[in-house]
């Protein structure tokens, strides 16, 4: 349905170019351009290498021309081998009564699902330190001094007045 929507336009139909603009919405998405390669099998959309099935603007380009689409859809997608997978008879697996012994243990360990509480607790420093000199001692955050920290700055200064 989405293909019918599309515009083709023939670049280079020798070679498989082909060029397709998508639709304007009503959201005012739409009227792109996408690049065809037929004979590399590829789309800018993407859609045909990433999924490799071919994407709606190759559905376009094939209604357009009149080529059949199941020529640009890989093998194992193909009815043919649908039909191979399904025609071996499956059998039922019987009971663990009639399973043979492993030469090893299988031993399987449920997930630590319990969540930590709170939240996790980080490295506190107490005051800054000089980190040229690792053996200074903390200065003070407000006026690099040491000696004292901001809490109990004791500054006779205007600024503190």
């Amino acid at each position: 349905m989405k293909s019918r929507e599309h515009k083709v336009i023939t670049y280079n139909p020798r070679e498989g170019i082909y060029m397709v603009r998508s639709p304007i919405r009503v959201s005012s998405t739409g009227n792109n351009f996408y690049t065809l390669r037929l004979n590399n099998k590829s789309c800018s959309c993407g859609k045909w290498q990433t999924y490799t099935l071919p994407c709606s603007y190759v559905l376009a380009v094939c209604r357009e021309n009149g080529l059949r689409t199941d020529t640009y859809v890989l093998e194992i997608y193909s009815r043919q081998m649908y039909r191979r997978t399904y025609q071996v008879k499956f059998h039922p697996i019987l009971s663990e009564n009639f399973w043979r012994d492993v030469p090893f243990n299988l031993t399987f360990y449920p997930p630590n699902m319990k969540k930590e509480r709170g939240r996790k607790q980080g490295k506190r420093l107490q005051g800054e330190m000089d980190y040229r000199n690792p053996d200074s001692p903390p200065r003070c955050g407000r006026c690099r001094m040491p000696g004292h920290n901001k809490k109990n700055y004791n500054n006779p200064g205007p600024s503190n007045v």
